[in-house]
């Protein structure tokens, strides 16, 4: 795995002091899954905004019912056997160290609404844990039945994201946001909550999740909620595809893994690594969906989640671009899913809550220089995600769509050394991600529980702080 080797020197007592000396940026080592771990550490704070709230700790409003709700989830161990030390005031002994705060703001009907909680949530920041967690449970501006409603709620994820860039020592801030059919207590909400609290969203921060819909089931098993699934990934070789592959393997689902044939010896060794099949293939090939088909339910008896993760650069200026660099990143990156897709969709051996995720990228959000290809084919993925949710809908099923951001791979060790170094450090956690942090992220959208988020990105980058 590629070294950051700044983040290593700014550990040392040398190194320390002159970035601190100099104003320079010290990331820390960020809190990741290990399994068994708890989803959440450290005593998690619960407040409030609404008509008839104080103080932001309580009330006696719908606000206040929706914050007891979520501190019943966190009490019951969010639905695990787990014990959570959940508190309604942020007026607690010196030297508490908060593992989270939960901010639910789901009745707030105007900006001025915000006041109490937001300035109790600034008092509790200075005690939050290292990779602490804040997250904000509000509705959506989209269903709001007034200028003010709409205002408060976009406002909310506004702030969030301010909060994210304000937090350090690998704390992150980010949203649950409620269409009307959507409950605090629903499936996929609770499902979310453990994701967002937990070290698995390690590289996910000033992001708001989307829930449309209470549609999920819990699983029988938090450690393994993919079990009795089948899952294909392509792009498996190697990188980030390898760590999904592991991931998916690790979370109970059987793996299909796939790559072009001259990458065939290190997918043979990813699959034979996670007890999986290795199928090699040309994604571009016409018939690539009704193979990756036939050869899950040969091998394995059917198939229940695709991963798009193959992928492809070929960087130039536009000014510079010929067919062949553009083309072969829209084919791969782009086109072949879509051919894919509709294959899926029309087998029915793929009709039984079938989950998608596809490989976006901040390129395809923001843009970047020299990547005219690259951001047009991943922004092509996330259209095409939006457009097919409800395909996958009428199937009890979902699409959706993950962003990296800048993730240590062998790819990104042939960036130019100055050019590595700032793309590093322009997150709100000033440092690149992992490639687990994306599988991690890959599996929650996976996950049978979140039913209800369908046609979504959310974006693995720790927050970018530059771009859209």
């Amino acid at each position: 795995m590629p070294q950051d080797r700044y983040t290593s020197f700014v550990k040392s007592g040398f190194g320390k002091k002159l970035a601190k000396k100099l104003g320079l940026p010290q990331p820390v080592q960020l809190r990741r899954h290990t399994p068994g771990a708890p989803p959440v550490t450290g005593p998690v704070l619960v407040l409030s905004a609404g008509a008839g709230n104080a103080a932001g700790t309580g009330g006696t409003g719908s606000a206040a019912s929706d914050a007891d709700a979520v501190a019943g989830l966190l009490l019951n161990g969010l639905g695990s056997d787990e014990t959570i030390d959940v508190r309604r005031s942020p007026h607690t002994a010196e030297g508490t160290r908060w593992g989270a705060v939960i901010v639910v703001t789901t009745q707030a009907e105007h900006p001025r609404d915000l006041s109490d909680a937001m300035l109790a949530l600034g008092g509790t920041l200075r005690a939050l844990a290292s990779s602490g967690r804040v997250v904000f449970v509000s509705r959506d501006a989209a269903d709001a039945s007034s200028p003010a409603q709409a205002a408060v709620r976009q406002g909310v994820v506004s702030a969030m994201r301010s909060v994210a860039k304000e937090l350090r020592n690998g704390a992150t801030a980010n949203a649950l946001v409620l269409r009307d059919d959507a409950t605090v207590t629903g499936t996929p909400a609770l499902a979310a909550l453990r994701f967002l609290l937990s070290a698995k969203s390690a590289f996910v921060d000033g992001q708001p999740v989307t829930i449309s819909s209470d549609t999920g089931h819990v699983p029988q098993d938090w450690e393994k909620p993919l079990a009795g699934k089948v899952a294909v990934v392509t792009g498996a070789a190697q990188g980030i595809g390898a760590s999904i592959a592991a991931t998916l393997a690790r979370d109970g689902a059987r793996v299909v893994a796939v790559d072009v044939p001259a990458a065939g010896e290190s997918l043979s060794k990813v699959a034979n690594k996670i007890s999986g099949t290795a199928l090699q293939l040309d994604i571009t090939s016409p018939d690539a969906g009704k193979r990756i088909i036939d050869h899950a339910v040969e091998r394995h008896g059917g198939i229940d989640i695709v991963i798009h993760n193959a992928g492809i650069t070929r960087d130039k200026l536009l000014a510079n671009m010929d067919n062949a660099r553009w083309d072969s990143v829209i084919d791969v990156n782009i086109s072949a899913q879509l051919a894919m897709n509709e294959q899926f969709l029309a087998s029915d051996r793929f009709r039984d809550a079938p989950r998608i995720v596809s490989l976006a990228s901040t390129s395809g959000i923001a843009g970047n220089r020299g990547q005219t290809n690259y951001g047009a084919s991943k922004g092509g993925v996330i259209g095409m995600v939006a457009a097919s949710a409800r395909a996958l809908a009428e199937h009890g099923g979902t699409i959706n769509a993950v962003a990296p951001g800048f993730i240590e791979t062998a790819m990104t060790t042939k960036i130019p050394l100055a050019t590595r170094e700032v793309a590093r450090r322009l997150n709100a956690l000033q440092q690149g991600g992992q490639p687990v942090d994306v599988a991690e992220t890959i599996a929650f959208l996976a996950s049978p529980a979140t039913g209800g988020i369908n046609g979504e990105v959310v974006r693995v980058c720790g927050q970018n702080m530059v771009g859209a």
